[in-house]
């Protein structure tokens, strides 16, 4: 197991990691992030925080979860991994995605179709997300950009195969990572975070933002359940 040093660059400044992965360090300023994160909250008053359990056996994910978009990302015992374009609590349509992550996406990805998803998870300590791959999706050419705001976390990164050697990377709030081409169908997760490395957030812990392109242009239908996570 390799720990990848920390490099810290100017902000948007993307520091590649590997081929497909491109890590941008204080892509997002103190300012930023406090306005993104009201957005964020805004959100969360619309569609709140719900605990997503895995598929079959119903054991609960150690994360609690959010979305915003026209689609959302949910998962639970009878239905298994899946987009949907609603809240499976409230049962109402999924908040607008802000205007400034859509911003993002196309600032930094350079791609042209607009997200479709914005997958929010909370990371409370203890909190820990699985090696897993994002392959629910339709649309696997389009790449998936993650954003992290409040306490460091140590983020590692696979390959294509489970089993193939990791290596791991420390995220501050602020830093954004994209995972494009070759790197699309990595595996990657959360080992732990670092509770109080930040002041962000007052109930401390950690948001991280996962936007995703989930069908193909032209298309509208929800991508079909998939099975391939661990601790999604």
């Amino acid at each position: 197991m390799n720990t990848i040093r920390k490099e810290r660059g100017t902000p948007r400044t993307p520091v590649k990691q590997r081929p497909g992965v491109n890590y941008y360090p204080d892509a997002l300023d103190q300012g930023e992030q406090k306005a993104l994160m009201a957005e964020i909250r805004d959100v969360l008053r619309l569609a709140p925080l719900f605990a997503p359990t895995m598929p079959r056996s119903g054991k609960p994910l150690s994360v609690r979860m959010s979305n915003c978009g026209q689609l959302g990302w949910v998962s639970d015992k009878d239905g298994g991994y899946r987009y949907q374009r609603h809240h499976p609590e409230t049962g109402t349509d999924w908040p607008p995605m802000p205007r400034r992550l859509v911003g993002l996406w196309h600032e930094l990805t350079g791609y042209e179709t607009a997200p479709q998803a914005c997958l929010i998870n909370y990371y409370s300590e203890g909190s820990r997300m699985g090696l897993h791959r994002d392959d629910d999706e339709q649309d696997l050419d389009a790449p998936i950009m993650s954003i992290s705001l409040g306490d460091n976390a140590w983020f590692r990164l696979g390959g294509l195969a489970r089993k193939q050697p990791t290596s791991r990377l420390m995220l501050h709030s602020g830093d954004i990572i994209c995972m494009q081409g070759p790197a699309r169908l990595i595996y990657h997760g959360i080992d732990r975070i670092l509770p109080g490395t930040s002041n962000l957030l007052e109930e401390g812990g950690r948001f991280n933002l996962t936007l995703r392109r989930v069908t193909r242009p032209g298309t509208s239908a929800p991508a079909a359940p998939a099975d391939t996570a661990d601790d999604k």
